[in-house]
């Protein structure tokens, strides 16, 4: 059976014969014919993979056959084999939406290399993709060693990233069902890494410790801001490291990218504890001691991020830079976003701008209520491609736009990400335990502490300690809690979710980008 059937159109069809002994060697059918309308004739009895058509050509000329086969077959590959290098018949070849062209005289080995671009480009991608994945399969893990540090997990936590999107552009099942599970090994090993670590991290900061959300504006805010160029931060609610990759080549356009790195959220990974340490540059047990009336419990109704701007102000005061003229916007809704990127100046009329977007956060609640989000997610490739789509249509891209036609500094990161769950794990607490799926905070929790993180004593953790006998558990792997009661009702609703609060890779190592206008 041919690897394809190539159907090449030249009036001087007696040149082709060292072309089809060639080619036919190599598992192709190659038929001939020798102008456009015998061609298009030829096309509505019988169907092939590829054309290769001739440009000059009595009668209907090459540009015309391809338009009329473009009307039919707009799928069809199509490549201009031409005498003419002129850079006007190239342009309407191109708008014509030809695949390729080909100067002549051409060797059979430059059709042989068209070809296989054009109709192999996925199978040898794959292949490639799939001997370099099985190459540095190991060594990830090899690179963690026997004591592994923040850095090493960072280096390993973007190689799976990066080997994800690759999987994406090839076509091996069984190749990405093998990532998935390496992933999976991955973050065991991080959840005990993090249990080793977190508390030193919090009580005994040292060389080995990483960034924190309590100490991230003060490390990686705070050094690009000056009076001679406006620095815009973006923190856009539960963004992924997966995700920045999915926009990056969009934004790479714009921006000269002048640092991708990452950062730890701390516990729980939710915009409650994080962002406002992000915003107080405290833990939350020192937020809590020093704003008791604006810090609020987790069993609140009310708006628990509500007091970013005074806590903001508080930390730049403890830094004795209440100097920095700043601006603060939080978007809320698409018409907030749309005032946002109408008016960009606003943002660049300050030292500091600060924008908090929140649509990616509100995306991950409500794919487990909405059955249209859940099946445009129904996982993490898919969840992807659904922030990019939101990100290429969404205001903020078109105020980046605009923004890179400035002189300033944009910075993008976020507050924590999110993980996919895929295991149900059974907790026993009172009615006043919170509701979060990878946490929980309450009295008298009874859970398989072999599967948990706990903090009986929450302070250890930096967070506060709502009653006497409070403590924390923090779910890790890709499990999440749930109550006895209804208990198989509640795990199948929640099942393939994305929720975040826990322990793992992605909700924990999150991106920070630094870009600047490309002049």
């Amino acid at each position: 059976m041919a690897l394809a059937t190539v159907l090449w159109v030249d009036d001087e069809v007696e040149i082709l014969e060292a072309h089809k002994l060639f080619l036919e060697m190599k598992g192709y059918q190659l038929i001939t014919k020798t102008n456009g309308f015998d061609a298009l004739e030829f096309l509505q009895k019988q169907k092939v993979d590829f054309i290769l058509l001739d440009e000059s050509m009595p009668g209907m000329s090459g540009l015309e056959t391809l338009q009329r086969i473009k009307r039919l077959y707009p799928h069809l590959p199509v490549v201009l084999v031409t005498k003419n290098e002129t850079e006007s018949l190239m342009e309407e070849a191109i708008g014509a939406q030809i695949t390729d062209y080909l100067i002549k005289p051409v060797n059979p080995n430059q059709v042989l290399l068209t070809l296989k671009k054009n109709l192999e480009n996925k199978r040898l991608i794959t292949e490639t993709i799939t001997t370099n994945y099985q190459q540095q399969f190991q060594s990830m893990f090899d690179a963690l060693g026997e004591d592994p540090t923040y850095k090493n997990w960072i280096e390993v936590y973007q190689q799976l990233v990066y080997w994800e999107l690759e999987m994406e552009k090839s076509d091996s099942p069984e190749m990405t069902e093998i990532l998935l599970e390496q992933k999976k090994e991955a973050n065991a090993a991080f959840f005990k890494f993090i249990s080793r670590n977190y508390t030193s991290w919090i009580n005994h900061p040292d060389t080995n410790t990483p960034i924190l959300s309590h100490q991230f504006f003060q490390q990686k805010i705070l050094p690009h801001i000056s009076p001679e160029i406006p620095l815009v931060w973006i923190l856009i609610d539960n963004f992924r490291l997966d995700q920045w990759k999915a926009i990056e080549p969009a934004l790479s356009e714009l921006f000269s990218i002048q640092e991708e790195d990452c950062y730890f959220s701390i516990l729980p990974t939710t915009t409650h504890y994080c962002r406002n340490a992000l915003f107080a540059g405290m833990l939350p047990k020192d937020i809590e001691k020093k704003f008791p009336s604006l810090w609020k419990k987790d069993d609140d109704e009310d708006g628990k991020n509500n007091s970013e701007p005074d806590y903001f102000q508080t930390q730049l005061q403890s830094l004795k830079r209440d100097d920095i003229k700043y601006s603060y916007h939080k978007v809320l809704s698409n018409s907030d976003a749309i005032k946002l990127s109408d008016n960009p100046g606003v943002l660049l009329s300050n030292d500091l701008s600060i924008v908090v977007y929140n649509f990616v956060d509100m995306l991950s609640h409500a794919r487990t209520g909405m059955e249209m989000i859940k099946e445009l997610a129904a996982d993490e490739k898919a969840y992807r491609s659904l922030t990019k789509t939101w990100f290429t249509h969404s205001p903020l891209f078109q105020m980046l736009k605009k923004l890179s036609q400035k002189k300033c500094t944009v910075l993008i990161s976020t507050d924590h990400g999110s993980l996919q769950v895929k295991s149900p794990l059974k907790v026993v607490a009172d009615k006043q335990t919170t509701n979060n799926l990878r946490y929980k905070n309450g009295k008298n929790l009874d859970v398989d502490l072999r599967e948990v993180i706990s903090f009986k004593d929450p302070e250890l953790g930096g967070l506060p300690k709502s009653n006497i006998s409070s403590s924390f558990i923090f779910a890790g792997k890709q499990d999440y809690l749930c109550y006895p009661n209804h208990f198989n009702q509640f795990a199948n609703l929640y099942k393939n979710s994305f929720q975040h609060g826990g322990v793992s890779m992605e909700e924990m190592i999150v991106p920070v980008i630094r870009m600047t206008n490309k002049e």
